[in-house]
Parts: C-alpha cells; sequence; structure tokens
C-alpha cells in the first residue's frame, strides 16, 4: 500500500437503485427468480457494500498493482427497496491486520435501515493474483479433457 489506512476511516456513498438491480436480474435464466419481487437484490446489496469499502481505501492502494478482494461478508437485509430509492452506504474501517482488512457496514433507504454487517477484504497484488487465477483455470480445462 502506498501507505496504510487509518482505523476508524469512513466512506459514505448514495446510491440509486435501478431496476436492473432488483431480484428478478440475479439468474434472469431462473424461473423462479424472475418471479420475484422487484426490490434491491441481496446479491447486488452485498456488491454495493464492496464497492463502497473499496472506494474508501482507494487513496491508499498503489492502484492498480495493488487491489483488494472481498473475502467474508456477514450483512442482514431486513427490509425491501424498490426501485428508484436512494440507498446510503456507510463504511468503517474497523481492523487492520497487514493486508487484511474490516470494515462495518450499514445501509439505509431513507425510511429504514436495510443492513448492517461487516465485510473483510484483503490487499493482493493484482499480477500475483491473476497468475494463480489463470494457473487454477489450466488446471481446470486439464481436468475436463
Amino acid at each position: 500500500m502506498k501507505r496504510q489506512p487509518p482505523a476508524g476511516l469512513t466512506h459514505r456513498m448514495d446510491y440509486v437503485v435501478p431496476t436492473t438491480k432488483t431480484v428478478p436480474h440475479v439468474f434472469d435464466d431462473s424461473e423462479a427468480f424472475t418471479a420475484m419481487p422487484q426490490v434491491f437484490a441481496t446479491a447486488f446489496l452485498v456488491g454495493l457494500f464492496e464497492r463502497a469499502c473499496l472506494d474508501a481505501i482507494m487513496p491508499y492502494l498503489d492502484w492498480p498493482a495493488e487491489q483488494t478482494v472481498g473475502t467474508h461478508i456477514d450483512v442482514s437485509h431486513v427490509a425491501a427497496t424498490p426501485p428508484d430509492m436512494t440507498v446510503t452506504v456507510d463504511v468503517e474501517l474497523t481492523t487492520i491486520d497487514r493486508r487484511r482488512l474490516v470494515f462495518d457496514v450499514t445501509a439505509h433507504d431513507g425510511i429504514d435501515e436495510i443492513s448492517r454487517g461487516r465485510h473483510e477484504r484483503f490487499v493482493i497484488d493484482a499480477a500475483t493474483f491473476t497468475a494463480r487465477v489463470a494457473e487454477k483455470a489450466a488446471r481446470s480445462d486439464d481436468t475436463a479433457t
């Protein structure tokens, strides 16, 4: 990292939920999913938390050589949010253990707190990570033949 982010680092972002981020769009090849209500999907909520955490620490990374990957997520999703509402995400970096970063995360849609929990990310060397993934893909290709 260019410099270590401080514990207690916070970041807030607002996100207007488009129809394309509702439950029917998570697996649009699944009849069960496409029949579900059009509300902000948990899958996309998790992605929004990841985005907010990445945005928070971006000034501290040697981007793009250094990146982060999500390694753990533990969040509730307790209120439905229809499209066109704004979700406000707040993240706080609570733990720094070398390359392991842990965030407290919350989301509110202006009416309800919709989510609360923790998210963990690891700082990676992008070239090394990409090489390992390519090696894994090659091993997978070898077993398929």
